[in-house]
Formats: C-alpha cells, structure tokens, sequence
C-alpha cells in the first residue's frame, strides 16, 4: 500500500531527463535510536571507520556548513533554514547554515562563524563531533564540507533576513517517517546514461532535496548503522 507523502513546500525542484524509483529506504528493517548521545557515538564511529576524505578539485571552491544537533522532547534536532527568494543562487531552497571558507579559514571555523552570522548562534557554543562525507556539487562547482556539532541549550535563532527566510529545528525521527522520505535514481542528460541517486524529505511545509538532503540520508544511514559508503558520489 502507497502511504500519501506530506504535503512538503514550494521549493523548485528540476525535472531531470529519467528518473526511477529507487524503493525503500537503504535503513529499511534497521532499529534505530535517536537519542542525542547514540547518535553522536555513531557519527564518531562513522567518521573513524570512513576511508581519508577526498580533497578538492583546483577548479572547486570549499564550502562548509553545519549540521547543527540539540537534544529534543523525542530525541536528536537538525538545524534546517530556507534560504531568501532575493540570493543569487539556491533561491528558497532548505538548507544548513554554511558558505565558503575566508582567506586563512579552516572547515570548522567557517562553520561556525557562517551558523552566527545566518541564525545568531554562539561560536563558543558550537561543539564539533565529526564530519560527513564531503560533496562536489556540479552547478556551483563547490566542494562542501559537512561539520556536525551539538549545541547544549536550544538557541534563541535570529535569521539574518539578507540570507535566511525562517530557521527551524526538525527532530531526525520525523525525517524518517514513510510520509516524508523518498529517493529516485535520476539521469540528468540524453547522451550520459550515469544515474545518480536523489533524495527528498517532504515536510508539512518544505521540501527538502539536493545537497542538503544528500548529508540528511547519510547522517540518517549513519543513525541506523546502514551503510552509506556504497552509493555513487554524488
């Protein structure tokens, strides 16, 4: 039986040459615990078990953003944010606060100055715990660096209005709801048949999709102790 998704948002999605279903989730049949301090001693054991980290391309700029977790009434929140309509590039779609690095900046630096600047989160109360997979993006030929920490008390956000529309925190068990997550296999041109993995969580009111729903599967795989390693970069 077909469980109807959630309504999800007005996020512009591209229609790409063929798409496939790709069936269920990769965590299908797996328990998982969505406590705060489970899933940070998963993501560390993830990270100590993941081969070194590609590096990126002369051609790439670096980026970071920051998964940003606090303990919830029903376990482990990611921080999320909907970019403003006036931005050059992503317009309106949900995100992690992040951006490329400053001249001299290492990953972690700029992830947390980028969460102070776009929400008003303390840097000194940013607490790095790992880091996903890094992601080439093809369009803005970026090469981002996912940094998840954990912040102890629940922030007061304060979304600067030049970058962000709304920030709002999103506790990890309703992204793997049957309603919300989906995943297709897509080809994205007529004369190169390679299929690349897309993956969407449809919420009540946004749709999450592209890079930032990239970094959600994996820090959901890495929740269920699925493997994440096997899927195609991106």
């Amino acid at each position: 039986m077909t469980v109807p998704r959630r309504p999800g948002g007005a996020q512009r999605i591209p229609e790409p040459t063929r798409r496939r279903d790709a069936g269920p989730p990769v965590w299908t049949g797996r328990e998982a615990s969505f406590d705060l301090t489970t899933v940070v001693a998963r993501l560390v054991e993830h990270e100590s078990a993941r081969a070194e980290a590609p590096s990126p391309e002369p051609h790439e700029r670096v980026s970071a953003v920051l998964l940003a977790l606090v303990d919830g009434p029903r376990g482990a929140e990611v921080l999320l944010t909907r970019r403003t309509e006036h931005l050059s590039s992503h317009r309106g779609e949900i995100s992690f606060p992040g951006g490329r690095l400053d001249e001299g900046e290492d990953v972690v630096s700029a992830a947390r100055r980028e969460a102070d600047e776009e929400v008003g989160i303390d840097p000194s109360s940013v607490r790095v715990v790992a880091r996903l997979s890094p992601i080439s993006t093809f369009v803005s030929r970026s090469f981002i660096v996912p940094v998840v920490a954990t912040i102890e008390q629940r922030p007061e956000l304060r979304p600067n209005p030049s970058e962000v529309d709304r920030a709002f925190w999103t506790p990890l068990v309703e992204l793997v709801r049957a309603d919300t997550f989906d995943w297709e296999w897509w080809t994205f041109s007529r004369r190169d048949d390679t299929e690349r993995p897309m993956f969407f969580f449809h919420l009540d009111d946004e749709t999450v999709w592209g890079a930032t729903a990239r970094l959600l599967h994996e820090l959901l795989c890495v929740v269920h102790g699925a493997n994440h390693f096997d899927l195609p970069a991106w």
